[in-house]
């Protein structure tokens, strides 16, 4: 008798069998793809693969790799989602560990991208990628929470639902750009086995001034002759914009004939068929063109044999429209990583994008300039350049006028995006206000006197005791303020090194001259006139005073309390007025402006408005002698005859002369 259950335990078995020869051949087929960098097939194949218990042993492999396809399309998210997977699963390879590191940093998981970079350099301890993105993962926040002064706007207008991205100026004006986009109405239909994306095609806006936005994109051209079946985009333009040099790569099944540039000329509205420049061999990268202004250097991205490591650039002197043989840029520039989307200004400034170098997140854009001595000084453009997601493709318009568009898929971005920046000039205002020192109140009509360094020599009213002005930046100013009857005061500042715009605040107190104005802060020890070192610094007011003032002449006064015998107090008075006056012969006051006086206790303190309101026990013009002081309290004494001890000075002329 026929076991009724046979075939459908067959069909069971059929059915694990060719399942599990299918999820191998996916694994196999999705390895290829991987191998040759198709990574948008690699990852739909190794998926399938996945889900089967018979490849349980491959699965650390495979999560791997499909982490390492989504960190190559910068979807750092998901490739981290599997980095962690394999983690887990526990994958041998330590690259593992440094690329999920790269993605926790730029999901902006800071501690943890730390704490994995960490872990990573204790198995590799010399591996300066794994230092870059630990530095970076400590400063990073930092970048963000304090941003430049770039404003950053996403450009609706010339951005669709797929990939906009790489955009340059014609002609380096502002109302006409070319870009790249994989839009629906590509020339193509055919999408990438690497990207999953429609090839790509070049398109072209007008700025439109009366509506003050970019009209809708079109593609380039009608004919088909720069937009194909292939993959085109990243574009550059000669100086007058009829000369083009695009990145074109060709579709051929067959074999993977790479990244190639080609040029095109146009004349009266119309491109010319495309050549193809030939700078690297078969199979190699050429893509990402930039020609200097004068059309003599080409700069573009390779992956040729003699670079150091990943895409670097290059760039070819050219000229009648023939190209010498690349050179490399550096170490100073290139690294064991990527730069990419390079474009140099007509200063001579290159940017480009770099996933090696410290930065926020997957590309960052850096400038880099030349020193006197030729080498390239590199740094990072910051926030709000730069941020967690890819940020290259930087075009400036023509001209000093830090103004231009650049690429991201930062958060908020549909998928590749154009952005606009800006520069705003830095602005540096000055304000302050000029009050009497004594009684505190502004003082109307007081002048303010301002030099600086880039020839700045003006006077101005400070009408109500206030006034304001702008300052010029890399200037180092002088601030006087002056008023008949007062001591002249002022103070230095400078716009120097500084990046970002500031307010500057100055308040001036003018000394009246018709008053005794008193130094605080100087003290001796009992019953001496050496000046102690505290008292030094409250004397350097006095010196920068008399600089300030060079044409006065003062009597220093030192005064005493009624404690001791009148002939003491006289003595040690004068040896303390004679010490002030030496100390300010010492730092270059001529003696000739300075006449020491002691008083002993023969001038007591005549309390001031501003000492009434310190001190509650004491009026306006309460002269504290010793009849005075006797009737306070012990610990009120004290005070008093604090007070009493005194250094002042007074104006003895204003017409001195050396």
């Amino acid at each position: 008798m026929k076991n009724p259950a046979f075939p459908r335990i067959f069909l069971f078995l059929l059915i694990v069998l060719f399942g599990s020869c299918s999820a191998r051949k996916y694994m196999e087929t999705g390895s290829k793809s991987f191998e040759i960098g198709e990574y948008f097939q690699a990852i739909e194949k190794y998926r399938k693969a996945y889900r089967s218990p018979k490849l349980a042993s491959e699965k650390p492999e495979m999560a791997f790799r499909i982490g390492e396809s989504y960190y190559k399309l910068s979807d750092f998210a998901k490739a981290s989602v599997w980095y962690k997977n394999a983690i887990k699963r526990n994958y041998s390879e330590p690259l593992c560990m440094l690329h999920y590191a790269d993605c926790l940093k730029a999901t902006q998981k800071y501690e943890d991208a730390i704490t994995w970079y960490q872990t990573y350099l204790g198995v590799k301890p010399d591996d300066i990628h794994a230092k870059n993105g630990l530095e970076s993962s400590k400063i990073v926040s930092g970048w963000l929470d304090h941003p430049n002064r770039y404003m950053v706007n996403v450009v609706k207008e010339l951005n669709s639902k797929d990939n906009d991205y790489c955009p340059v100026f014609v002609a380096g004006r502002d109302n006409e750009v070319i870009f790249t986009s994989t839009r629906e109405v590509v020339t193509g239909r055919r999408k990438s086995n690497i990207t999953g994306t429609r090839f790509a095609d070049l398109f072209t806006s007008k700025f439109l001034v009366q509506k003050q936005k970019w009209e809708i994109p079109k593609l380039l051209e009608e004919n088909n002759l720069i937009n194909t079946a292939s993959d085109e985009g990243a574009a550059t333009l000669s100086d007058n914009g009829d000369l083009m040099i695009f990145t074109r790569c060709i579709y051929d099944k067959t074999k993977d004939k790479g990244a190639e540039l080609f040029s095109a000329n146009q004349s009266r509205g119309e491109w010319s068929e495309p050549n193809a420049i030939e700078l690297v061999g078969d199979s190699m990268i050429a893509a990402h063109p930039s020609l200097s202004t004068d059309g003599t250097q080409l700069y573009f991205v390779s992956d040729k044999i003699g670079g150091y490591g990943g895409k670097d650039i290059w760039v070819s002197s050219c000229k009648g429209g023939k190209y010498n043989k690349p050179e490399n840029l550096g170490p100073e520039i290139n690294t064991p990583g990527d730069e990419e989307f390079p474009f140099i200004r007509e200063n001579g400034d290159l940017f480009f994008s770099s996933n090696y170098l410290p930065g926020i997140g997957g590309l960052d854009i850096f400038k880099a300039a030349k020193d006197d001595k030729g080498k390239w000084k590199v740094e990072n453009m910051r926030a709000p350049i730069n941020s967690p997601g890819d940020d290259f493709g930087m075009a400036f318009i023509k001209g000093e006028v830090e103004k231009g568009l650049f690429s991201s898929n930062r958060k908020g971005s549909k998928s590749d995006d154009i952005y606009s920046f800006y520069l705003p000039p830095k602005v540096f205002n000055a304000s302050g206000e000029v009050s009497n020192k004594d009684t505190k109140q502004k003082i109307d009509g007081a002048m303010i006197r301002i030099i600086g360094t880039d020839g700045t020599n003006l006077k101005m009213r400070a009408d109500g005791g206030r006034f304001q002005m702008k300052l010029k930046p890399e200037t180092d100013y002088v601030f006087a303020a002056f008023k008949d009857g007062y001591l002249n005061d002022k103070v230095k500042t400078s716009t120097k090194g500084l990046d970002d715009s500031k307010e500057f605040h100055f308040q001036f107190s003018l000394a009246p001259t018709d008053e005794p104005i008193k130094v605080n802060n100087i003290n001796y020890a009992f019953g001496s006139y050496d000046i102690t070192e505290e008292s030094k610094t409250a004397l350097d007011s006095v010196v920068q005073l008399l600089t300030a003032n060079p044409t006065i002449t003062i009597e220093l006064m030192a005064h005493t309390d009624f404690v001791g015998s009148d002939k003491f107090n006289s003595e040690l008075s004068q040896k303390r007025a004679q010490s002030v006056v030496d100390y300010l012969i010492s730092k270059g006051i001529s003696s000739a402006r300075l006449v020491a006086k002691g008083y002993g206790e023969t001038w007591p303190k005549k309390v001031t408005k501003a000492l009434a309101k310190q001190y509650d026990f004491l009026k306006k013009n309460d002269e504290l002698n010793e009849e005075f002081i006797m009737k306070l309290t012990p610990e009120q004494q004290e005070i008093a005859k604090m007070l009493d001890r005194r250094t002042e000075f007074r104006v003895l002329s204003n017409d001195f002369h050396e």
